[in-house]
Protein backbone atom coordinates (compact mmCIF):
# COMPACT_ATOMS: atom_id res chain seq x y z
CA UNK A 1 0.00 0.00 0.00
CA UNK A 2 1.09 3.64 -0.45
CA UNK A 3 -0.42 6.67 0.68
CA UNK A 4 -0.56 9.63 -1.70
CA UNK A 5 -0.26 13.13 0.21
CA UNK A 6 1.64 15.86 1.51
CA UNK A 7 3.75 16.99 4.36
CA UNK A 8 1.69 19.86 5.78
CA UNK A 9 -1.63 18.35 4.80
CA UNK A 10 -3.58 17.59 8.40
CA UNK A 11 -5.88 15.28 6.89
CA UNK A 12 -2.68 13.12 5.41
CA UNK A 13 -1.16 13.26 8.85
CA UNK A 14 -4.05 11.84 10.52
CA UNK A 15 -4.10 9.16 8.33
CA UNK A 16 -0.16 8.15 8.30
CA UNK A 17 -0.82 8.23 12.24
CA UNK A 18 -3.38 6.00 12.02
CA UNK A 19 -1.42 3.73 10.18
CA UNK A 20 1.26 4.70 12.44
CA UNK A 21 -0.24 3.34 15.62
CA UNK A 22 -1.99 0.47 13.82
CA UNK A 23 1.37 -0.44 12.65
CA UNK A 24 0.36 -0.66 9.11
CA UNK A 25 3.37 -0.46 6.28
CA UNK A 26 2.11 2.20 3.98
CA UNK A 27 4.78 4.11 1.64
CA UNK A 28 4.40 7.93 1.22
CA UNK A 29 4.52 9.14 -2.10
CA UNK A 30 4.38 12.87 -1.62
CA UNK A 31 2.18 14.84 -4.07
CA UNK A 32 1.80 18.46 -4.50
CA UNK A 33 -1.95 18.98 -5.57
CA UNK A 34 -1.46 22.95 -6.37
CA UNK A 35 0.86 21.83 -9.05
CA UNK A 36 -0.05 22.39 -12.62
CA UNK A 37 1.91 19.16 -13.01
CA UNK A 38 -0.01 17.10 -10.58
CA UNK A 39 -1.31 13.95 -11.56
CA UNK A 40 -3.56 13.48 -8.64
CA UNK A 41 -6.63 13.30 -10.52
CA UNK A 42 -5.76 9.93 -11.92
CA UNK A 43 -6.59 8.18 -8.87
CA UNK A 44 -8.83 10.98 -6.60
CA UNK A 45 -11.10 12.87 -9.20
CA UNK A 46 -11.99 15.36 -6.13
CA UNK A 47 -8.03 16.38 -7.07
CA UNK A 48 -7.30 15.53 -2.99
CA UNK A 49 -5.05 13.95 -0.60
CA UNK A 50 -4.90 11.60 0.73
CA UNK A 51 -5.65 9.08 -1.41
CA UNK A 52 -4.38 5.29 -0.42
CA UNK A 53 -3.40 3.15 -3.27
CA UNK A 54 -3.91 -0.70 -2.11
CA UNK A 55 -1.88 -3.54 -3.65
CA UNK A 56 -4.13 -4.18 -6.75
CA UNK A 57 -4.20 -0.47 -7.27
CA UNK A 58 -7.66 0.20 -6.03
CA UNK A 59 -8.01 3.53 -4.69
CA UNK A 60 -9.08 5.00 -1.46
CA UNK A 61 -10.55 8.43 -0.55
CA UNK A 62 -11.34 10.62 1.97
CA UNK A 63 -9.29 10.63 5.04
CA UNK A 64 -12.21 9.16 7.17
CA UNK A 65 -12.63 6.51 4.70
CA UNK A 66 -8.96 5.85 4.54
CA UNK A 67 -9.09 5.76 8.81
CA UNK A 68 -11.84 3.44 8.73
CA UNK A 69 -10.37 1.14 6.34
CA UNK A 70 -6.91 1.22 8.12
CA UNK A 71 -8.92 0.33 11.31
CA UNK A 72 -9.90 -3.30 10.16
CA UNK A 73 -6.54 -4.26 8.48
CA UNK A 74 -5.14 -5.26 12.18
CA UNK A 75 -6.52 -5.86 15.84
CA UNK A 76 -3.47 -3.67 16.83
CA UNK A 77 -4.53 -0.29 19.10
CA UNK A 78 -8.23 -0.47 18.25
CA UNK A 79 -9.16 3.18 17.25
CA UNK A 80 -12.96 3.17 16.20
CA UNK A 81 -15.29 1.20 18.49
CA UNK A 82 -17.41 -1.28 17.49
CA UNK A 83 -20.36 -0.66 19.53
CA UNK A 84 -22.23 1.84 17.22
CA UNK A 85 -23.10 4.83 19.94
CA UNK A 86 -19.60 4.48 21.14
CA UNK A 87 -18.60 4.69 16.85
CA UNK A 88 -20.70 7.58 16.62
CA UNK A 89 -19.41 9.62 18.92
CA UNK A 90 -15.77 9.30 18.33
CA UNK A 91 -16.82 9.90 14.59
CA UNK A 92 -18.18 12.96 15.62
CA UNK A 93 -15.53 13.98 17.16
CA UNK A 94 -13.61 13.22 13.85
CA UNK A 95 -16.12 15.16 12.07
CA UNK A 96 -15.59 18.13 14.42
CA UNK A 97 -11.76 18.43 14.17
CA UNK A 98 -12.21 17.69 10.55
CA UNK A 99 -14.64 20.84 10.33
CA UNK A 100 -11.65 22.74 11.89
CA UNK A 101 -9.45 21.83 9.14
CA UNK A 102 -11.40 22.15 6.47
CA UNK A 103 -12.43 26.14 7.63
CA UNK A 104 -8.95 26.93 8.55
CA UNK A 105 -8.22 25.65 4.94
CA UNK A 106 -10.57 27.98 3.24
CA UNK A 107 -9.67 31.03 5.49
CA UNK A 108 -6.13 30.51 4.48
CA UNK A 109 -6.87 30.33 1.07
CA UNK A 110 -9.31 33.73 0.71
CA UNK A 111 -6.54 35.78 2.95
CA UNK A 112 -3.05 34.06 0.69
CA UNK A 113 -4.36 32.97 -3.04
CA UNK A 114 -6.71 35.99 -3.73
CA UNK A 115 -5.64 39.85 -4.06
CA UNK A 116 -6.10 41.85 -1.12
CA UNK A 117 -9.36 43.80 -2.98
CA UNK A 118 -10.41 40.77 -3.70
CA UNK A 119 -10.36 39.15 -0.30
CA UNK A 120 -13.95 38.99 1.50
CA UNK A 121 -13.11 39.58 5.35
CA UNK A 122 -17.02 38.63 6.11
CA UNK A 123 -15.94 35.22 4.76
CA UNK A 124 -12.51 34.13 6.50
CA UNK A 125 -14.44 35.40 10.07
CA UNK A 126 -17.28 33.51 9.23
CA UNK A 127 -14.62 29.92 8.81
CA UNK A 128 -12.59 31.69 12.02
CA UNK A 129 -15.80 31.81 14.38
CA UNK A 130 -16.71 28.07 13.04
CA UNK A 131 -13.23 26.83 14.40
CA UNK A 132 -14.15 28.62 17.46
CA UNK A 133 -17.55 27.06 18.17
CA UNK A 134 -16.02 24.12 17.65
CA UNK A 135 -13.00 24.19 19.86
CA UNK A 136 -15.86 25.50 22.29
CA UNK A 137 -17.64 22.44 22.15
CA UNK A 138 -15.09 20.12 22.33
CA UNK A 139 -12.94 21.84 24.83
CA UNK A 140 -16.79 21.49 26.98
CA UNK A 141 -17.00 17.74 25.83
CA UNK A 142 -13.45 17.11 27.34
CA UNK A 143 -13.54 18.93 30.92
CA UNK A 144 -12.10 17.01 33.03
CA UNK A 145 -11.13 13.30 30.94
CA UNK A 146 -7.98 12.20 29.95
CA UNK A 147 -9.34 11.13 26.49
CA UNK A 148 -11.77 12.35 24.01
CA UNK A 149 -13.92 8.85 24.89
CA UNK A 150 -13.39 5.75 26.73
CA UNK A 151 -10.25 5.66 28.77
CA UNK A 152 -7.69 5.09 26.01
CA UNK A 153 -7.04 6.82 22.74
CA UNK A 154 -9.32 6.66 19.78
CA UNK A 155 -9.37 7.96 16.65
CA UNK A 156 -11.18 11.39 18.24
CA UNK A 157 -7.63 12.00 19.84
CA UNK A 158 -5.47 11.77 16.46
CA UNK A 159 -8.07 13.74 14.45
CA UNK A 160 -8.09 16.81 17.90
CA UNK A 161 -4.41 16.59 17.65
CA UNK A 162 -3.75 17.28 14.00
CA UNK A 163 -6.52 19.58 13.84
CA UNK A 164 -4.62 21.55 16.94
CA UNK A 165 -1.05 21.21 15.50
CA UNK A 166 -2.97 22.76 12.41
CA UNK A 167 -3.95 26.06 14.06
CA UNK A 168 -0.63 26.08 15.33
CA UNK A 169 1.23 25.76 12.29
CA UNK A 170 -0.99 27.98 9.68
CA UNK A 171 -2.73 30.66 12.64
CA UNK A 172 -0.17 30.46 15.82
CA UNK A 173 -1.97 34.01 16.68
CA UNK A 174 -4.99 32.49 17.83
CA UNK A 175 -4.64 31.91 21.46
CA UNK A 176 -6.43 28.38 22.16
CA UNK A 177 -3.94 27.13 23.92
CA UNK A 178 -4.70 29.49 27.03
CA UNK A 179 -8.42 29.69 26.25
CA UNK A 180 -8.90 25.42 26.50
CA UNK A 181 -6.38 24.71 28.77
CA UNK A 182 -7.89 21.14 28.91
CA UNK A 183 -7.34 20.97 24.82
CA UNK A 184 -3.88 21.87 25.39
CA UNK A 185 -3.30 19.48 28.16
CA UNK A 186 -4.66 16.31 25.53
CA UNK A 187 -2.71 18.55 22.90
CA UNK A 188 0.71 18.28 24.95
CA UNK A 189 0.17 14.42 25.77
CA UNK A 190 -0.30 13.46 21.78
CA UNK A 191 2.69 15.28 20.52
CA UNK A 192 4.86 13.30 22.69
CA UNK A 193 3.55 9.67 21.04
CA UNK A 194 6.51 9.04 18.03
CA UNK A 195 3.50 8.61 15.71
CA UNK A 196 2.64 12.40 16.21
CA UNK A 197 6.18 13.44 16.30
CA UNK A 198 7.45 11.20 13.03
CA UNK A 199 4.71 13.20 11.17
CA UNK A 200 5.29 16.65 12.27
CA UNK A 201 5.10 19.00 9.14
CA UNK A 202 8.22 21.01 8.11
CA UNK A 203 9.14 24.35 10.06
CA UNK A 204 9.79 26.22 7.16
Amino acid sequence: MKIIGSLTSPYVRKVRIVFLEKKLEAALELENVWDAQTKIAAVNPLGKVPCLILDDGEAIYDSRVIVDYADTLSPVGKLIPAESRARATVKTWEALADGIMDAGILARLEATWKPVEQQSQAWIERQMGKIEAALSQMSQELGENSWCHGNQMTLADIALGCALAYLLFRFPKLEWQTKYTNLDGLYQKLMQRPSFIETAPPVA
